[in-house]
């Protein structure tokens, strides 16, 4: 029937065939992927839709096959890993996290499908389930903590011995490439990629050194875009990967500025500042009735700008472990979804301190990259604020509190004022443009971490590529 009617509407204009935009929403919400994107496909049949209405549609097609592709297991694989790590779990328990979706799931066209890292995510975000998870078949390392209890106190020693509160450099040499699998792009096609690159002129990352790529023309973006990238093509050739890549060294610098709280002046009336970074800016960052009662519950009658920071800072803490996460462009709101599923990732809890600390008066942004501890390189998340007469200071949510630290200078290190040297900052924002201009949409539309990488003929999601990335410490 429906393919009657795409030929009726193709033939002779008719619009009586033409589902509503409701129609499509609906089919979305109720998880009836299959149906959505016929009527999606019918509707797009119009000539008169507008480009923007056009674009956000094909957009939702592939959203729902993102979303598909990051809840791909199911119910059988999750509940006997939940058992063999739960062995006295009984079925009650196992349909209360699923109702609950602390096993997170979706029902995709009557068929229940969960999310590819639910079984294990329970462990983290469960207080019954961690406290009876064996854990010998899924043990993680924690080399990270013990780095931190090591590194953080020479880092407050230092920065005591510092005005500028730039410390403790770290000479590194970052090895990184992407392959496009062979034959994701036809043969003869031009594939663009956009790579991760340092941000510069930063105090805190200098002397960035390219020493090779592997093409020789490339475009690296300038200073002030907000996301850093080096931009390379390639050739498709039939039944060989794409490949892209570049070495450079940069060194990377601890922040940890002294200053009393008390110190902190009132924010200038009609400061520029204060006027973008306290902001909404859907559709993540809105001050939603649930992000008010929030920042209510955690900031109180505090008035002091620090004082806020930091109580928001715990409040988070103290409710939303660390789990991880699906795609970004899959959430239609991301501090909203932390606080309806009481878990989020570093990405996703630095946009709940973000959203809160503007909502508290506070100015708060993005800041990503790369977390590149030896033993513990991989892509990260944080935020920065801005104290007047301070500037901005970084706030690594995720991290939280350092366990086993020599004192509570070093426990708190994070909130809302250190970071360590060894970090790539790549992002000064998100969801910000990129140099030279991308032509379809986004793989990641909020952050970019990994890459972006694109073809004539349309985007290539993060499924038809690979990455890597290779890091050697100089002055260890």
């Amino acid at each position: 029937m429906v393919f009657t009617a795409l030929l009726l509407f193709s033939c002779n204009g008719s619009s009586s065939f033409v589902p509503s935009r409701s129609e499509i929403d609906k089919a979305v919400a109720k998880g009836e992927f299959s149906e959505a994107s016929k009527l999606i496909k019918m509707y797009l049949l119009q000539d008169s839709l507008r480009f923007s209405e056009r674009d956000s549609l094909e957009f939702l097609l592939d959203k729902m096959e993102r979303i598909r592709l990051d809840f791909n297991k199911e119910d059988t694989t999750v509940i006997n890993y939940v058992k063999r790590h739960y062995p006295g779990v009984t079925d009650k328990q196992i349909n209360g996290w699923i109702e609950s979706n602390a096993l997170e799931n979706m029902v995709i066209d009557g068929k229940r499908y969960f999310f590819a890292r639910s079984a294990r995510n329970l462990f983290r975000i469960d207080s019954l389930a961690l406290a009876n998870f064996d854990q010998k078949e899924a043990r993680e390392p924690d080399s990270l903590q013990r780095l931190l209890t090591w590194l953080i106190p020479q880092l407050v020693d230092k920065s005591a011995k510092s005005s500028s509160g730039i410390i403790a450099p770290a000479r590194m040499r970052i090895k990184y490439s992407i392959s496009v699998k062979p034959d994701a792009v036809p043969a003869g096609e031009i594939v663009r990629a956009w790579l991760p690159y340092p941000e510069r002129g930063k105090d805190y990352q200098t002397d960035i050194n390219l020493l090779s790529s592997s093409q020789p023309d490339y475009l690296i973006s300038p200073t002030g875009v907000k996301h850093s990238s080096i931009y390379m093509e390639r050739r498709a050739v039939k039944g060989e990967p794409v490949e892209f890549g570049y070495t450079l060294e940069y060194t990377s610098y601890a922040r940890y500025p002294k200053f009393n709280p008390a110190d902190i002046k009132l924010y200038k009336p009609g400061s520029e500042i204060v006027a973008e970074y306290t902001a909404e800016r859907a559709p993540h960052i809105q001050f939603s009735d649930r992000i008010k009662k929030a920042v209510e519950e955690a900031v109180g009658m505090e008035s002091n700008p620090y004082m806020k920071v930091k109580k928001i800072y715990e409040w988070i803490d103290s409710h939303f472990p660390w789990a991880g996460a699906r795609e970004y462009s899959t959430i239609d709101n991301i501090p909203e979804y932390v606080l309806t599923n009481r878990h989020g990732d570093c990405g996703q809890v630095s946009l709940l301190f973000i959203t809160m600390a503007r909502y508290a008066g506070i100015p708060a942004k993005w800041q990503s990259g790369w977390m590149m501890q030896p033993g513990n390189e991989n892509l990260h998340d944080w935020a920065e604020v801005y104290f007047e007469g301070i500037g901005w200071i970084p706030v690594d949510q995720s991290f939280g509190r350092v366990k086993g630290a020599r004192d509570n200078e070093s426990a708190y290190y994070y909130f809302t004022r250190g970071l360590d040297p060894y970090r790539l900052v790549v992002n000064d924002d998100f969801s910000a443009d990129f140099y030279p201009a991308k032509v379809h949409f986004r793989s990641e539309t909020l952050d970019f971490q990994r890459g972006e990488v694109e073809w004539r003929g349309g985007n290539l999601y993060f499924n038809k590529w690979n990455y890597k990335m290779e890091i050697e410490y100089l002055n260890k």
